[in-house]
């Protein structure tokens, strides 16, 4: 089995590309032969077929469906698929006004206001480039349809970008801070692991190992200080042990004062008393 999924993998590398080729052929007009288009077609069903039979056979085995895929796919494949997944699954909380990962007694500090702006504007530059490239390819009609296709997907990225920042603030818990940004950050912070927090409003930011800035609109205000590092992976997976986080916030001070109180909370909280003994 582990043979057969390497040989599948190896095959799905060497045709995905020869697809793109193929795709940019046809957008730039070349004529392709018929057996070409078919044979095309024909890879890409086998593919699928063998593929499914291998998942299938993944999960008599008793693996799970994310796990049977995650034999199936590369991992960091698979974490930019759920990457895109998330960012547009966001798009209808967005517009129901609702906010994902927040439960009941949790606060929510929310931080994308600075770059709305920015993502509006960026949506309607691809928007408008979206009609006039319609326009011009009106004559190529494969040309218009691949073309019209990415230039949609490319709006509702960017839309994508700005809802998933929108419908995921960062959440204060009783026991953890969860810091977010769109879809690829989703850090969790034990309270017991913060050693000191700031308000520090920050427009440049250097890269410096074990330091995460969470910049939204090239801007930091919130300085986190860790007695020991937390893991914060990348976004395709490789591990990141930060001791110094900078966010930010809508309300940057209200967030530094809610957190400096759990924090208080949760230090001069009594511990357990021991149980009697045995």
């Amino acid at each position: 089995m582990t043979a057969a999924i390497r040989l599948l993998r190896g095959l799905a590398y060497a045709f995905l590309p020869a697809e793109v080729v193929l795709l940019t052929c046809l957008v730039a007009g070349a004529r392709i032969p018929p057996y070409a288009l078919a044979a095309a077609e024909a890879t890409g069903l086998v593919l699928l077929s063998v593929s499914g039979a291998v998942f299938l056979g993944l999960r008599r085995r008793g693996l799970s469906a994310r796990q049977a895929l995650g034999v199936l796919v590369p991992g960091p494949m698979l974490r930019l698929m759920g990457h895109e997944l998330r960012l547009m699954a966001s798009l209808a909380p967005w517009v129901a006004r609702r906010r994902t990962g927040v439960r009941p007694g949790d606060q929510a500090f929310p931080h994308a206001r600075d770059q709305a702006a920015l993502m509006y504007g960026f949506a309607f530059v691809c928007l408008v480039e979206t009609v006039g490239m319609s326009y011009l390819l009106a004559d190529l009609p494969v040309a218009h349809a691949v073309v019209l296709v990415l230039d949609v997907y490319t709006v509702l990225f960017v839309l994508g970008l700005h809802a998933a920042s929108v419908t995921r603030p960062h959440v204060l818990a009783s026991d953890a801070l969860r810091l977010r940004q769109a879809a690829h950050v989703d850090l969790r912070i034990p309270l017991d692991r913060i050693a000191a927090v700031r308000h520090e409003l920050l427009f440049t930011h250097e890269k410096r190992e074990g330091e995460l800035d969470l910049a939204v609109g090239s801007q930091t205000s919130l300085t986190i200080e860790l007695t020991e590092p937390v893991d914060a992976p990348r976004l395709l997976g490789a591990p990141r042990p930060v001791r110094t986080v900078r966010c930010h916030a809508d309300d940057a001070r209200a967030f530094v004062r809610a957190l400096d109180q759990a924090l208080t909370r949760a230090r001069t909280a009594p511990s357990p008393s021991p149980g009697p003994p045995g």
